[in-house]
């Protein structure tokens, strides 16, 4: 059965949206897209404002929100904030994260997110024990999604070690007490436990990816196989990697190059990778990941919440490296703000505007997050394409006086996410008048968060 959709505006690409816009939706696909049709068709569902390919966070810890409100008064460094961090990771449990995670991918949606990719590493008991599932964590992250009705790459984590250390025999030192749950002990316990999440975790809004934690966690052996167990998959591999200085400064000491150089020399460099953050990283580093045809995935709301610092968006792009956008710590749920955060930030460093247009930003919310987690078919309005689509509202005082020509400029530059009036996905409409269609998001997380934080 078709459905069809008449469009006020919609960005088909380019600067300028398109005007009475019909897109046809044949199941989970679009089978037509039609411009310029000014009355709307007998039937066809209404969508005032400006629509757009559904958003996609390609970086995504569900279990951060609960950190929203609880480590921003302080003074303190991202190291600080991550003590803080542990803590909630140590009190989630399976029923726990999936309330947790449902609660927080529903917010997503009314975001207009249609696609996340969830950085997931907490796989364990406290302690280390496995479940009697050993991927209980991570089937709780895939039902939550589907409640939620947004696309799931869940990017199952390596995480071997506790941090860098010189002055150890083989550079690396032990999880601690709060890292435990994170750790398969090896790599090879490590893909066996994923093969069998892979093979059980199926569904046409569901894929799996790997992950690597990070260079002061994953020693160059174990990312080598990581990355090798990715490529023979054809599934997307993720890192973070200079985030910070000081992982920049150890990883020198211990392996007398970037952190970036390592991944590299491990074979983690590729098309199907995507680096996230790369706050710190080196000229050098940039050309290796455009060389590469590698991604980077910029969270800026999160790099400036955590004082990480501004990432070289501009040399990153222009050597070559796709971008595309992430909400990472959930200290906000906005890919518009992350967006213009982007080009903002270079204005602010640069002197300079207009170093990345809306369109450029538009197409690291959406296609970039799609690619770097696989959905390549995507971000995109055009027949052939996934059904994923939100509508953001233009009557609004952030957005009142938008016209074809303006209309991307002003949701990128000025809409919030609370502007995002209707989200369909996979041809199934989750959001309808700026409301989920089957969760209270605000009660759900409040009686979530509260569980995970309560004295």
């Amino acid at each position: 059965m078709t459905a069809h959709y008449w469009c006020e505006l919609a960005w088909l690409g380019g600067s300028r949206a398109s005007e009475g816009v019909v897109i046809a939706v044949d199941g989970d696909r679009i089978s037509a897209v039609c411009a310029g049709v000014p009355v709307r068709p007998e039937g066809a569902v209404p969508l005032a404002g400006l629509t757009l390919p559904a958003l996609a966070n390609a970086h995504s810890h569900a279990f951060h929100r609960a950190l929203r409100g609880r480590t921003h008064a302080g003074r303190g460094s991202f190291w600080s904030w991550r003590d803080l961090m542990y803590r909630v990771a140590g009190r989630l449990d399976p029923d726990s994260y999936r309330r947790l995670a449902r609660a927080v991918f529903a917010e997503m949606a009314l975001a207009g997110i249609g696609t996340v990719g969830e950085f997931h590493y907490v796989h364990h008991r406290p302690g280390g024990d496995s479940y009697d599932d050993p991927n209980a964590m991570g089937a709780a992250m895939v039902d939550a999604a589907a409640d939620a009705g947004i696309r799931l790459t869940l990017l199952d984590t390596l995480y071997l070690h506790g941090g860098l250390d010189s002055a150890l025999d083989d550079g690396y030192g032990p999880l601690a007490p709060s890292q435990a749950r994170f750790g398969d002990g090896s790599a090879d316990r490590w893909i066996d436990r994923v093969e069998r999440l892979a093979s059980t975790a199926s569904g046409p809004t569901v894929r799996i990816g790997a992950a690597v934690h990070s260079v002061r966690a994953v020693d160059p052996p174990s990312i080598k196989a990581a990355a090798d167990w990715s490529r023979e998959r054809g599934a997307p591999l993720h890192f973070h990697a200079s985030e910070q200085p000081a992982e920049n400064e150890q990883c020198v000491a211990v392996h007398g190059m970037s952190p970036i150089e390592v991944i590299a020399q491990a074979g983690g460099l590729g098309a199907g990778t995507t680096v996230v953050h790369a706050t710190h990283a080196s000229g050098r580093d940039q050309t290796m990941i455009g060389e590469a045809g590698a991604l980077c995935c910029l969270c800026p709301s999160t790099e400036r919440d955590l004082a990480d610092g501004t990432g070289p968006s501009v040399g990153l792009s222009r050597q070559g490296a796709a971008l595309c956008l992430g909400s990472d710590s959930h200290a906000t749920v906005d890919l518009f703000e992350e967006a213009r955060t982007v080009e903002l930030d270079q204005r602010a460093a640069s002197g300079v505007r207009g170093v990345f247009s809306a369109e450029s930003l538009a197409e690291m919310a959406t296609s970039g997050g799609c690619r770097s987690l696989g959905w390549t078919e995507g971000g995109r309005l055009e027949a052939g394409a996934l059904a994923d689509f939100a509508t953001v509202g233009l009557d609004s005082v952030r957005t009142a006086g938008a016209d074809a020509d303006s209309a991307l400029a002003a949701t990128i530059f000025g809409a919030s996410s609370a502007d995002v009036h209707h989200l369909v996905v996979g041809g199934r409409t989750v959001v309808r008048d700026g409301r989920h269609t089957t969760i209270d998001v605000a009660a759900e997380l409040a009686a979530a968060i509260t569980e995970v934080t309560a004295p």
